[in-house]
Protein backbone atom coordinates (compact mmCIF):
# COMPACT_ATOMS: atom_id res chain seq x y z
CA UNK A 1 0.00 0.00 0.00
CA UNK A 2 1.40 3.01 -1.17
CA UNK A 3 0.40 6.16 1.14
CA UNK A 4 0.15 9.44 -0.66
CA UNK A 5 1.14 12.67 1.07
CA UNK A 6 -1.47 15.09 0.88
CA UNK A 7 -0.78 18.77 -0.61
CA UNK A 8 0.37 21.54 1.76
CA UNK A 9 -1.50 24.67 1.65
CA UNK A 10 -0.15 27.54 3.37
CA UNK A 11 -2.61 30.67 3.73
CA UNK A 12 -1.67 34.13 2.42
CA UNK A 13 -2.53 36.23 5.73
CA UNK A 14 -1.94 40.00 5.68
CA UNK A 15 -3.02 40.97 9.37
CA UNK A 16 -4.02 44.68 10.15
CA UNK A 17 -3.60 45.04 13.97
CA UNK A 18 -4.83 49.03 13.86
CA UNK A 19 -7.89 47.08 12.00
CA UNK A 20 -11.41 47.10 14.50
CA UNK A 21 -12.03 43.15 13.21
CA UNK A 22 -10.08 41.02 15.64
CA UNK A 23 -6.87 38.91 14.62
CA UNK A 24 -8.84 35.49 14.59
CA UNK A 25 -11.50 36.90 12.33
CA UNK A 26 -8.78 38.15 9.86
CA UNK A 27 -7.23 34.87 9.85
CA UNK A 28 -10.60 33.56 8.95
CA UNK A 29 -11.45 35.88 6.23
CA UNK A 30 -8.49 35.21 4.23
CA UNK A 31 -8.43 31.69 4.58
CA UNK A 32 -11.79 31.27 4.31
CA UNK A 33 -11.61 33.43 0.82
CA UNK A 34 -8.86 31.12 -0.16
CA UNK A 35 -10.97 28.00 0.18
CA UNK A 36 -13.66 29.84 -1.52
CA UNK A 37 -11.93 31.00 -4.61
CA UNK A 38 -10.12 27.63 -5.16
CA UNK A 39 -6.59 28.72 -4.27
CA UNK A 40 -7.28 25.69 -1.58
CA UNK A 41 -8.33 22.44 -2.95
CA UNK A 42 -10.05 19.79 -1.08
CA UNK A 43 -7.94 17.75 0.75
CA UNK A 44 -4.98 19.85 1.32
CA UNK A 45 -2.87 20.37 4.90
CA UNK A 46 -3.03 23.39 6.93
CA UNK A 47 -0.14 24.34 8.92
CA UNK A 48 -0.16 23.39 12.36
CA UNK A 49 -1.16 25.66 14.70
CA UNK A 50 2.20 26.53 16.17
CA UNK A 51 3.72 26.93 13.21
CA UNK A 52 0.74 29.52 11.36
CA UNK A 53 0.96 31.49 15.56
CA UNK A 54 4.54 31.61 14.61
CA UNK A 55 5.01 32.79 10.67
CA UNK A 56 1.93 35.18 11.70
CA UNK A 57 3.53 35.74 15.22
CA UNK A 58 0.83 35.70 17.09
CA UNK A 59 -0.75 34.13 19.97
CA UNK A 60 -1.56 30.26 19.30
CA UNK A 61 -5.17 30.82 20.63
CA UNK A 62 -5.64 33.33 17.76
CA UNK A 63 -5.24 30.75 15.28
CA UNK A 64 -7.32 27.91 17.35
CA UNK A 65 -9.88 30.60 17.09
CA UNK A 66 -9.68 30.88 13.63
CA UNK A 67 -9.21 27.00 12.81
CA UNK A 68 -12.34 26.48 15.04
CA UNK A 69 -14.09 29.36 13.28
CA UNK A 70 -13.43 27.65 10.39
CA UNK A 71 -14.18 23.86 11.42
CA UNK A 72 -17.77 25.57 12.33
CA UNK A 73 -18.12 26.67 8.63
CA UNK A 74 -17.37 23.51 7.72
CA UNK A 75 -14.68 24.34 5.73
CA UNK A 76 -11.91 22.76 7.90
CA UNK A 77 -12.18 19.37 9.04
CA UNK A 78 -9.60 17.62 11.71
CA UNK A 79 -8.47 14.14 11.04
CA UNK A 80 -6.23 12.70 13.25
CA UNK A 81 -2.18 12.38 12.54
CA UNK A 82 -2.90 15.08 9.64
CA UNK A 83 -3.80 18.36 10.79
CA UNK A 84 -6.76 20.71 9.65
CA UNK A 85 -7.81 19.53 6.25
CA UNK A 86 -9.27 21.50 3.56
CA UNK A 87 -13.36 20.69 3.30
CA UNK A 88 -14.42 22.53 0.36
CA UNK A 89 -16.26 19.50 -1.32
CA UNK A 90 -19.61 18.59 0.26
CA UNK A 91 -19.38 16.38 3.08
CA UNK A 92 -21.99 13.55 1.81
CA UNK A 93 -21.92 12.68 -1.95
CA UNK A 94 -24.70 14.34 -3.57
CA UNK A 95 -25.70 16.92 -0.34
CA UNK A 96 -23.95 20.16 -0.34
CA UNK A 97 -23.81 21.33 2.94
CA UNK A 98 -22.10 24.13 2.80
CA UNK A 99 -23.81 27.23 5.01
CA UNK A 100 -26.11 24.87 6.57
CA UNK A 101 -24.82 26.33 10.26
CA UNK A 102 -26.24 29.81 9.46
CA UNK A 103 -29.72 28.10 8.58
CA UNK A 104 -29.61 25.85 11.88
CA UNK A 105 -28.29 28.85 13.70
CA UNK A 106 -31.50 30.97 12.10
CA UNK A 107 -33.94 28.31 13.08
CA UNK A 108 -32.76 29.24 16.59
CA UNK A 109 -31.91 24.80 16.80
CA UNK A 110 -32.46 23.27 19.37
CA UNK A 111 -35.92 24.93 20.06
CA UNK A 112 -36.29 23.83 23.24
CA UNK A 113 -35.03 26.08 26.16
CA UNK A 114 -35.48 26.01 29.61
CA UNK A 115 -35.70 29.15 31.14
CA UNK A 116 -33.87 30.17 34.57
CA UNK A 117 -32.66 32.60 37.21
CA UNK A 118 -29.84 32.97 38.64
CA UNK A 119 -29.34 34.30 42.68
CA UNK A 120 -29.27 37.87 41.35
CA UNK A 121 -32.71 37.66 39.13
CA UNK A 122 -30.91 37.81 35.96
CA UNK A 123 -32.05 35.54 33.37
CA UNK A 124 -30.58 32.22 32.25
CA UNK A 125 -31.27 29.75 29.12
CA UNK A 126 -30.69 26.49 28.75
CA UNK A 127 -30.94 25.25 25.01
CA UNK A 128 -31.57 21.65 24.03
Amino acid sequence: MVKRRRNFFIPSVDLDRTSSLPLHRQIHKAISEAIRSGAARNGDRLPSTRVLAKLLQVSRNTVLAAYDELAADDLLRGQRGAGMLVNSGPSTPGVTLFGLHHVIRAAHYPAKALALADPDGNPLYIRF
